[in-house]
């Protein structure tokens, strides 16, 4: 399904778009607040820019390195070249520890792996013990952000799922009460588990550790409990040294959220007397992306959502409208990178304002490489018949002076003297929330030309 047809079916429930929409303008607010009370910001975002730029350059050379330290620290680290190999790395490591019961913290790449059901379809229980991502998992859905994951949900929705499943009151959707009731389920969760499962936000070569961060605590619960910790981390979340993890912690948190710092942020390096620790390094499509000229920049993303957050596509289509794993207009650049086919309506999801640009911690021209995309898809894939006639249309109508300006005339004339109900009628979709303006009496051609006679 393309995404305006699967927008078309989220826009169904104006109440809750609206509220979508805002709740994400809020958290975008939050960031504005948090980034300009850092002095020196935009040169922190440019030094990020830098580092990242340089390791994916040298990155072959930076993952040998690591791979040598985290050894050195007790380490076992693997390496997968895609999505099936990753999930059978995480199985086998299951298998030889008898493992039944997993606890997992947020992590978009076993997200993008699809690891909880192929380790389900094995007889192995999977929690995800982040709220939001417990929230749609037991809803049975996909996160629809990658910051905030149950965001398309509302707390009434959150009371009815957990009355449900883990046998709560009908609170009307308290949040203390639900968010109570959560953590009393998953303590027990973390208690029985035999292996925690982690992302991994950032990995240091220089050192072989590895750093994870969360609001909520649950990936130390995890991985302090459990007698083995597996960190699951796609290649381009290195960073070459330890300095380097203060530039993007900064940037990370107040760009997600708007907080200083995430709440936890959590450093492993080895592991503890008795226990394994294994990281599983994957590429999955990533090394392709990193041989596109155009696009290799995208790899530089820390997954903080803010161009989630302030993309108007993303906050009136909501993130299940894209059908991948990351959503908006970071998920609309690397999704077609994967299957050009099935992700071809994406890179059009977009107004290309340059709102993502702007609000990108690493400097990441998102919205070029999203018009880069609709280049090649127009080129590499059909497009409908409707679409190309149209842009036809459109071409000899811009082409065309007197064209133009006749058409121009016919539109000016219209907006002065049809009533609303015509202009707003069911063919003009924009119409059913916005008013045009009143038709100008001459164009800026006109007004300029006059302007002219006059002096």
């Amino acid at each position: 399904m393309s995404h305006s047809k699967a927008a078309t079916i989220f826009n169904q429930d104006e109440k809750k778009v609206n509220w979508h929409d805002k709740a994400l303008w809020f958290v975008r607010h939050k960031r504005d607040l948090s980034a300009h009370s850092v002095k020196g910001w935009e040169e922190l975002r440019q030094l990020g820019s830098q580092i990242k730029a340089h390791t994916l350059s040298n990155l072959d050379n930076h993952l040998i390195q690591f791979e040598e330290n985290a050894l050195k620290n007790g380490i076992q680290v693997h390496w997968a070249a895609n999505a099936d190999e990753h999930n059978q790395i995480v199985h086998n490591i299951l298998k030889e520890n008898k493992a039944k019961k997993v606890v997992k913290s947020k992590s978009m790449l076993t997200e993008e792996c699809h690891l909880n059901p192929f380790l389900e379809t094995h007889g192995i229980e999977v929690v995800d013990t982040d709220l939001g991502e417990y929230i749609v998992q037991i809803a049975k859905e996909p996160p629809s952000h990658i910051v905030l994951p149950a965001i398309h949900k509302t707390k009434e929705e959150v009371d009815e799922l957990f009355q449900e499943h883990i046998g709560t009151q009908p609170s009307g959707g308290d949040p203390q009460y639900l968010t109570n009731e959560a953590r009393k389920h998953l303590r027990q969760k973390f208690i029985e588990a035999d292996v925690a499962i982690t992302g991994v936000n950032f990995a240091v070569a220089e050192t072989g550790g590895f750093v994870v961060c969360t609001n909520e605590g649950n990936a130390d619960m995890g991985a302090h409990l459990a007698p083995v910790h597996i960190a699951c981390m796609g290649v381009e979340k290195l960073i070459p040294k330890e300095e380097h993890l203060g530039v993007f912690l900064r940037l990370l948190a107040r760009s997600a959220t708007g907080q200083p710092i995430t709440t936890y942020s959590s450093h492993f390096k080895r592991p503890r007397e008795g226990q394994q620790m294994h990281i599983v390094l994957v590429d999955n499509g990533r090394s392709v992306q990193l041989g596109r000229p155009d696009f290799r920049a995208s790899l530089q993303c820390i997954r903080c959502g803010a161009c989630m957050n302030t993309c108007p596509i993303y906050r009136r289509s909501g993130g299940h409208s894209y059908n991948a794993t990351i959503p908006g207009p970071i998920g609309s650049i690397l999704s077609p990178g994967k299957d050009l086919k099935k992700h071809s309506s994406l890179p059009f999801a977009s107004t290309l304002c340059g709102s993502c640009s702007d609000v990108c911690p690493v400097k990441i021209d998102i919205h070029k490489q999203l018009y880069k995309w609709r280049q090649i898809i127009t080129k590499e894939t059909p497009q409908p018949a409707l679409k190309k006639l149209s842009m036809k249309m459109m071409g000899n109508t811009f082409s065309n002076p007197s064209r133009f300006q006749t058409i121009g005339k016919v539109a000016r004339w219209s907006l002065r003297h049809l009533p609303k109900a015509v202009i707003n009628s069911k063919p003009n979709v924009w119409g059913k929330h916005r008013d045009l303006p009143s038709g100008p009496k001459q164009s800026f051609d006109d007004w300029f030309k006059n302007r002219n006679k006059n002096e």
